[in-house]
């Protein structure tokens, strides 16, 4: 497993690497928010993340993280000096999976490293099992034979309307930019207009019913699927 730690510390990242190694797990540093970003992070199993940095503080990092559905479930430990309750609900409201305060014990550190990976790996086999299936009142998605059942009618969609109903099902009352729905609905090497985005979100509206109303218009911003 791979395993990406931010800390504008160098000597902190040389001790996660030289023990997290030593357990067997792939490790890469980043000494800034903004170097870790330019990495591949979909390729990582886990972040760990200090909290204050240079101009973007661990905290901003995980909220972009979090944003993002590239990136949303990779899970993420923060690494700090702030060991406020205030701090600590912080961080785990934006989404971070845990907290450990410095000075680091690498006997902690490397317990709730496995500790969250183990849990990681059991949500995403839970997931997998049944997420294979995406379902919203009457609509229901599979993943794997891609069929959509409308109050248990199966509809005809396009490629592309079958990747969109999926992506908003799967990413429920967040708001996603033309450009977002493009980047991650569309063929990569496929030049299309925003415009383009506009008329399938209109066919998807119509195909799937009284539903297509859950697929709401965020004037100046984008689109959402609403529960």
């Amino acid at each position: 497993m791979k395993i990406l730690v931010v800390d504008d510390e160098q000597d902190i990242c040389e001790i996660l690497q030289y023990n997290l190694e030593n357990e067997g797990f792939e490790v890469v540093t980043a000494n800034s928010a903004e170097e870790a970003l330019e990495l591949p992070l979909q390729d990582y199993s886990l972040i760990l993340l200090d909290v204050m940095m240079g101009e973007m503080s661990g905290f901003q990092m995980a909220r972009r993280l979090k944003n993002d559905p590239a990136t949303t479930q990779i899970p993420i430990i923060f690494i700090t000096a702030l060991d406020s309750e205030d701090n600590l609900v912080k961080g785990l409201n934006i989404g971070a999976d845990d907290y450990i305060a410095k000075p680091l014990g690498m006997k902690e550190v490397k317990a709730r490293v496995k500790a969250v990976l183990r849990r990681t790996q059991l949500q995403q086999t839970v997931s997998t099992a049944v997420d294979n299936k995406i379902a919203y009142e009457g609509i229901m998605v599979d993943l794997n034979a891609k069929t959509v059942l409308c109050d248990g009618k199966e509809l005809e969609f396009t490629k592309l309307e079958f990747e969109l109903l999926s992506f908003f099902l799967q990413h429920p009352n967040k708001v996603f930019s033309r450009e977002d729905l493009l980047k991650y609905c569309w063929p990569q090497d496929v030049l299309v207009l925003d415009r383009t985005v506009d008329v399938n979100i209109t066919r998807l509206r119509k195909k799937i019913g009284h539903y297509g109303k859950q697929i709401k218009t965020r004037v100046g911003y984008g689109y959402c699927f609403e529960k």
